[in-house]
């Protein structure tokens, strides 16, 4: 259940901005952030965590989200925004990432899929959560073309929350690369997608699959907790391969006792 809750204490930048954004989304057009991009890094975590939960309210959808990045555009913010990714301090590039992931501001997309590569790993680890919040087709591509160099979990955390159903299920269908699926399966299980079990029962199954896919795949319907899932770890349970076998047996596990769960 998605319940707003607001910061406990706000600061008299997050509450003015607060005020404005509660205005342009009650309907008028014409309102403006009197404040200067320098204020809002020096706040860059009040800020964010204030506009993500402004977009977390009840009701609040891809119309909401539009007219608060429009409210910062507008404000003449988003591009000074941007501008901050390629700024030589670390720190500012830290928190102009913040900014631009909480406000899912597209044109930032290709600034923060540079950082990625930043001599900082602070900011590396900004960027790719940004990158996660800020989602679409785009960060996709980029958090895929980077998987061989950031942490397979960090890029599934944020391959789960970035990425459309539409582009898991081509991942899975499309790619070859064994460390590129067990990375997608390990997405698809973090989102609890239980529209892709079919496809992932099928890849555990397939004997000809890498084991290290097999093996995720198990995994992956163990973490969506899916009743079909069970069946299918049911049978691997008699697979020659032990790793396989031992995989599906600790999955079939959690997957019975989800469903326990779900019916107390």
């Amino acid at each position: 259940m998605n319940v707003f809750r607001p910061p406990a204490s706000r600061s008299r930048l997050t509450s003015k901005i607060d005020r404005v954004l509660t205005t342009a989304l009650g309907g008028d057009p014409r309102v403006t952030l009197d404040v200067k991009v320098s204020e809002l890094l020096a706040e860059a975590d009040g800020v964010a965590q204030l506009i993500s939960s402004v977009l977390n309210r009840p009701g609040s959808g891809l119309a909401a989200q539009l007219t608060v990045t429009q409210t910062f555009r507008r404000s003449g913010l988003e591009e000074a925004l941007i501008d901050s990714l390629a700024d030589p301090d670390p720190s500012v590039r830290i928190a102009g990432a913040r900014l631009c992931g909480a406000l899912r501001v597209p044109d930032a997309v290709p600034w923060l899929t540079d950082l990625l590569d930043d001599l900082s790993p602070g900011v590396r680890d900004v960027a790719v959560r940004s990158l996660g919040q800020a989602g679409g087709g785009r960060v996709v591509e980029a958090l895929m073309s980077r998987a061989d160099r950031l942490p397979r979990h960090r890029i599934a955390i944020e391959l789960a929350r970035a990425a459309s159903d539409i582009d898991l299920e081509s991942l899975l269908r499309q790619t070859t690369d064994v460390t590129t699926s067990v990375t997608v399966l390990m997405a698809c299980g973090l989102r609890g997608d239980a529209l892709r079990t079919p496809l992932i029962v099928r890849m555990a199954q397939d004997r000809q699959c890498d084991k290290q896919v097999r093996t995720a795949a198990c995994r992956a319907l163990a973490m969506i907790g899916d009743s079909a899932g069970a069946d299918a770890m049911r049978i691997l349970a008699s697979d020659p391969d032990a790793d396989v076998k031992k995989a599906a047996v600790r999955a079939r596990m959690r997957i019975s006792a989800a469903i326990r769960r779900r019916n107390q």
